[in-house]
This record gives structure tokens, C-alpha cells and sequence, in this order.
């Protein structure tokens, strides 16, 4: 098991599961994101499909899209408009990039997974250098 190597630390995580409280400067829906993306990382790298509530997933990138670090998505994406197909979610100004909002979730949180379902003028022009 990676990162917890004692019981005693396992006992930990044990406990610490229904936590309800959230760690200073963060709100719930840092924790959403949290759960939502790491949850994606996770389900892609074993091959398995882990469907992402729409409402949860615009909550999420409403939250990634108004905070600075450590994403600063109104920066990098600069110049373009991200449109969820699916949902009633729009941000930026410029060329289009379209599709499912957990797309667009996962390529404003870093991830490159989210590419490969999204379409517009503004998927073309950002170089798969910028795709992180």
C-alpha cells in the first residue's frame, strides 16, 4: 500500500473518514474537486469508467475557474471560451473549447485526459505542449 505504511497510520485514515470539518483557506468545494478529479486520475489509470455527477462536476469547475492557485485557469486559459455541452456552464472569451463539463473539468485541472472528447477552433489552437 502506498503512502500509509502502519497500522497506526492506517488506523488514521480509518478515522479520519467522516471528517467534517474543512482545512483553513479551503471550502467544500475544494474538497469536491478534490474528490472529483483524484477520483478520475484514479478510475483512468485502472481502465475503468467512473461516471461524474453533472452537478457535482459544475460546482467543481465553477470553483477551479474563480480561484487563483493552484490552477489559475482564467490565466492559462486566456483567450478562449470553454462551453460544457451538457450542462448550462460557460467561461472566458475567445475561441471555443466544447464538450462534457467533466471534460472541460479535467483539462482546467491539469489533466490531459479530458482532450480527447473536446471540440471547437480553441481545441485545435492549443498546442499539446499547453495541454497540461
Amino acid at each position: 500500500m502506498y503512502g500509509v505504511r502502519s497500522c497506526a497510520g492506517q488506523r488514521h485514515v480509518v478515522r479520519s473518514i467522516d471528517a467534517r470539518i474543512t482545512v483553513i483557506g479551503t471550502t467544500p468545494a475544494d474538497r469536491l474537486t478534490d474528490l472529483l478529479a483524484h477520483g478520475q486520475d484514479i478510475a483512468l489509470s485502472l481502465g475503468i469508467t467512473r461516471d461524474m455527477p453533472i452537478p457535482a462536476a459544475r460546482m467543481a469547475i465553477d470553483r477551479i475557474w474563480t480561484m487563483g492557485a493552484p490552477f489559475h485557469a482564467r490565466k492559462k486559459f486566456t483567450g478562449y471560451r470553454l462551453v460544457a455541452t451538457d450542462t448550462d456552464w460557460t467561461a472566458g472569451e475567445g475561441s471555443v473549447i466544447a464538450g462534457p463539463v467533466v471534460s472541460l473539468l479535467l483539462i482546467v485541472t491539469g489533466r490531459r485526459q479530458g482532450w480527447d472528447q473536446l471540440t471547437g477552433d480553441g481545441s485545435a489552437l492549443l498546442g499539446e505542449d499547453d495541454r497540461r
